[in-house]
């Protein structure tokens, strides 16, 4: 049918398939070809692959008896690495297959996907092939992608490949883009059509039913003065009174000459409603500040005036107890711009340090494969220093191994000094620290000792545990009653620069007797229990010092804690169960998703300033009370996906929540009506009031969930920022897995604005 010809050749642009002949790289992914799949050292075995024709899927041969043809879709993968890069690789493979190798980094949990060519020049071209179509996937727009989305699920419907929609046919398709429509309905469609089906330019108007958007008509109506076309003039009242921007007459003519799609139209200045449809589909339309995605904020300041990106037990892929120890959580981690990591270290076999959860059943990982993974990682998305926490069990000889192996594999990164040539008195910044190495752990003395002639220094000593060792260690305490002590190797103590470990004995304590570089870790219960009684004091402490917070050892589930209450309190290490989906690494991932996603963000003033009477439970008068009210209109969804794909019937009944995390008086949720069997384009068109406190210390949360009335809503898509990075007015949100992954063509659209309270 004309429509989806024309279609399919647009989406042949946009997906990287333009001119597939003309690119080698393309025309091999399209003719596919056998590969050998690497599971372990004993099961290799070849498999044929091969991208179909909507360029978005790839399809491989499987020998399952009921699972013989199986794909999985390019919006599925991370990333794709060339060479033995996987841990599958490097423990499965010979270093002479090297430069054949290659694999597939799946988003979520999937299992990576371990591949050998049989040339090197045929894995160049898997790979470059596959990264160029990865790559322009992400250049389209969320308008692009969800009309991709729908030609998709259109051709699948025509299951005999006719270029016809029969009844049976359009209903199959509706119900794959989440609508219900009883057979009346579907009948009522099909009246455009004399011979019963939709064809042609039937099809094309069907398909043009299908993505109007009566809210776009009614707002771009209200605007739209000149013979149904926006002026220029028009376009910037619109800017100045709806999004509440300080834009210009020269802003809104390049917003014209960017996503005008009608020549004649952009010859004029005028925008039509397609190009203001596509405006809105753009970052400049997004509820997200375009100007946050860059880091905008002052990185000059000591690193404890930043709340930190921070993982605990890294190396985990999942629980406590049995879980996977793997590079490859580490890689995932830091590929989020997480800036601190966990490393347990132990005694292995051969005389080599591993890394694992001890007294577990956890798999164990070497000591010196992570390293080498951090070294290649780590600044690939931040350019901001990473802290390396060591939870040191090791006998002082794998210590000595443990400090070698950072020497040799980090180099000139590792931080091995302090920058200044005397005695410091206050942390550097992240800017000064720029791809740099910190290691947090036991010292065998101060810092000062770097700086002194006299004192030669002891080859090894005892000390105290780290508290979180100690807590889940077989023996806490010795006969004393103190805590239990290990040997220190001085070689490996020397490279505790910036973060060395102390015990917490008080406020008072830490501020008499504690260096600023001497830093404690509390359990988030001890942590918790601080912040909501003794708030302000918690906030004193950290304007000179560094905190860092770990979850409790009972959460062998790997579940998380809340991190907003300990954020309120200034602490800057926060460290959560990276590996596990829940609500605490949705706002985890809202509260770093500005400042460029470098994982450091620049804590308020009144958290950072001594004097500050900033206490987030009583909330006494200052500065940080900044109050505003937050109006918001939930207006729309589109393309919210099917949760049960096997089910064809299953549609889902979508209700939108908006919650508020920040201090407790600020805490709140408020939620729409669901709308019944229309996960496509449900319309609530309903208005919220948030009165905020304290808004430098809000998240907004969004959560689209399916109702359900005899259980627990199931989660469809979710997307969190901070209060204070949000952009007013129409603005379209993009909805994320329960993974933080982007779901390409689902979105909510919504009225916002975020005003000084009377």
């Amino acid at each position: 049918h004309a429509h989806t010809q024309t279609h399919a050749s647009n989406t042949r642009t946009h997906t990287g398939c333009k001119q597939p002949l003309r690119d080698a790289d393309l025309q091999l992914l399209l003719v596919g070809g056998e590969l050998l799949k690497v599971r372990s050292s004993s099961w290799k075995k070849n498999r044929f692959y091969k991208l179909q024709e909507d360029c978005t899927t790839m399809w491989h041969e499987s020998h399952r008896t009921f699972k013989r043809n199986q794909t999985f879709s390019i919006d599925e993968i991370e990333s794709v690495r060339k060479g033995r890069q996987s841990e599958g690789l490097q423990k499965h493979t010979e270093a002479h297959v090297e430069d054949r190798c290659f694999s597939i980094i799946f988003k979520g949990r999937r299992r990576n996907l371990d591949l050998i060519a049989t040339s090197a020049e045929e894995a160049r071209q898997w790979v470059n092939g596959l990264e160029k179509i990865i790559s322009n996937m992400k250049k389209l727009n969320s308008q692009q992608t969800s009309e991709h989305w729908i030609f998709n699920c259109m051709r699948k419907a025509d299951k005999n490949k006719d270029n016809k929609m029969t009844l049976k046919e359009l209903k199959h398709f509706l119900h794959q883009i989440n609508i219900e429509v009883d057979d009346m309905y579907a009948e009522v469609l099909l009246c455009y059509s004399n011979s019963g089906s939709l064809e042609g330019p039937e099809i094309k108007h069907f398909y043009d039913l299908l993505i109007y958007r009566e809210e776009i008509d009614v707002i771009y109506g209200k605007y739209a003065t000149t013979g149904e076309q926006m002026s220029v003039k028009d376009l910037l009242n619109f800017l100045l009174n709806e999004q509440r921007e300080v834009a210009t007459m020269e802003d809104a003519v390049s917003l014209i000459e960017r996503y005008e799609l009608d020549d004649s139209a952009k010859q004029k200045n005028h925008m039509t409603k397609d190009g203001f449809l596509m405006y809105l589909h753009q970052e400049e339309g997004s509820i997200f500040n375009p100007a946050h995605k860059e880091v905008f904020q002052d990185m000059s300041q000591p690193i404890n005036h930043y709340f930190i990106s921070s993982s605990h037990n890294t190396y985990l892929m999942e629980d406590q107890l049995k879980g996977h120890s793997s590079t490859e959580a580490y890689i995932k981690a830091l590929m989020k711009s997480c800036r601190c990591v966990e490393l347990d270290c132990w005694d292995g076999a051969h005389g080599e340090p591993i890394i694992y959860h001890g007294h577990t059943l956890t798999s164990k990982v070497l000591f010196k494969d992570v390293i080498k993974a951090i070294k290649e990682y780590a600044f690939k998305t931040s350019e901001y220093p990473v802290i390396l926490s060591l939870e040191n069990h090791c006998t002082l000889e794998q210590q000595k191994l443990m400090a070698k192996h950072m020497i040799s594999i980090l180099g000139s990164a590792l931080l091995t000094s302090p920058l200044e040539d005397q005695m410091p008195t206050a942390f550097p910044s992240p800017q000064e620290l720029k791809g740099r190495f910190i290691i947090k752990g036991k010292r065998l003395n101060k810092l000062d000792a770097v700086f002194s002639n006299t004192s030669p220094g002891v080859e090894e000593d005892c000390v105290s545990e780290e508290d979180e060792a100690a807590e889940t260690s077989n023996s806490k305490t010795d006969t004393n009653g103190q805590k239990s002590k290990i040997k220190l190797a001085k070689q490996l103590s020397d490279l505790v620069i910036y973060c060395k470990s102390v015990h917490f004995s008080g406020f008072e304590h830490a501020k008499d007797k504690q260096a600023f570089y001497e830093m404690s870790s509390f359990k988030e219960s001890k942590a918790v229990n601080l912040a909501e009684t003794a708030g302000n004091a918690f906030i004193h402490h950290n304007m000179t010092k560094l905190s860092r917070i770990y979850p409790a050892g009972s959460r062998t589930d790997s579940s998380n804690y809340n991190p907003v209450s300990l954020w309120n309190a200034g602490c800057q290490i926060v460290a959560l169960n990276f590996q596990t989906p829940s609500k605490e690494m949705d706002l985890n991932q809202g509260r770093f998703r500005s400042n460029g996603v470098s994982g450091y963000v620049l804590k308020p003033g009144f958290q950072r300033y001594p004097g500050t009477e900033f206490d987030p439970m009583t909330l006494t008068k200052g500065p940080w009370l900044k109050r505003k009210t937050f109006h918001i209109m939930v207006i729309s969804a589109q393309q919210l996906p099917k949760l049960n794909k096997d089910k064809c019937k299953s549609i889902v009944d979508p209700l939108v929540k908006v919650e508020i995390d920040g201090v407790p008086a600020d805490t709140c949720s408020k939620e729409t009506r669901s709308i019944e069997n229309n996960g496509f384009n449900p319309m609530w068109n309903e208005t919220f009031q948030f009165d905020i406190q304290v808004p430098e210390l809000a998240l907004v949360r969004f959560l689209v969930e399916d109702y359900d009335s005899t259980s627990q809503n199931d989660l469809i898509g979710q997307y969190c920022l901070p209060l204070t990075s949000l952009q007013n007015g129409y603005r379209h949100v993009p909805l994320l897995t329960k993974h933080g992954d982007v779901i390409p063509s689902a979105g909510l659209f919504v009225h916002l604005m975020l005003l000084d309270a009377k």
